[in-house]
């Protein structure tokens, strides 16, 4: 196999796998009945004047299965923290004591649940629309490459390994998203 299709598959492969790594980091966001200092992953807040991720002006702990803690290192970041959270829509209130902020998730309905399986299948979705671009994308480079004299042998060939590695990857996000599912409903 030539060099340039040995490229095409390497970046397909890379690409894809950064998809799945994109849902995984989203899965984890998405709360499934137990607190996690994760939920609040990537959250920005006003520091100063820029938008900066949370983790790097306060320290975030879970004290116990259902509350989240927030420690700012500088006093005067309690509000713009409680602003960005409740900005966030998280579906929880910050209890702000002028030390800490806590943040107490109430148990989950099965409402609720079903709205959290709903939005990581949403994710899920995403991430084979990605895959599928990704495909595409790769398929479009080995037909170029055959204009440019590429045997229809190995195009074939190149294509059915895209196709193979595409497939091993919808069916990876097919598994996220069956254990997440089982993670949120289970009670």
């Amino acid at each position: 196999m030539s060099d340039d299709l040995e490229l095409i598959l390497e970046d397909a492969r890379d690409m894809m796998q950064k998809a799945l790594n994109h849902l995984e980091s989203e899965l984890v966001k998405i709360r499934a009945g137990k607190a996690s200092p994760q939920m609040l992953e990537g959250l920005t807040v006003d520091y100063y004047g820029s938008p900066t991720v949370l983790n790097q002006v306060a320290n975030v702990s879970a004290m116990d299965a259902r509350t989240l803690t927030i420690q700012p290192w500088e006093k005067n970041m309690l509000q713009p923290i409680e602003r960005a959270l409740i900005n966030a829509n998280l579906g929880v209130t910050p209890q702000n004591d002028g030390n800490i902020i806590r943040l107490f998730m109430p148990p989950l309905t099965e409402e609720r649940r079903k709205e959290f399986v709903k939005r990581a299948g949403g994710e899920g979705e995403q991430s084979k629309v990605a895959i599928r671009n990704i495909r595409r994308d790769s398929i479009e480079q080995i037909k170029k490459l055959q204009k440019d004299g590429l045997s229809e042998d190995e195009a074939k060939d190149a294509e059915k390994e895209i196709q193979d590695i595409t497939d091993k990857n919808i069916t990876l996000v097919e598994k996220h998203l069956q254990a997440k599912e089982k993670e949120i409903m289970s009670v």
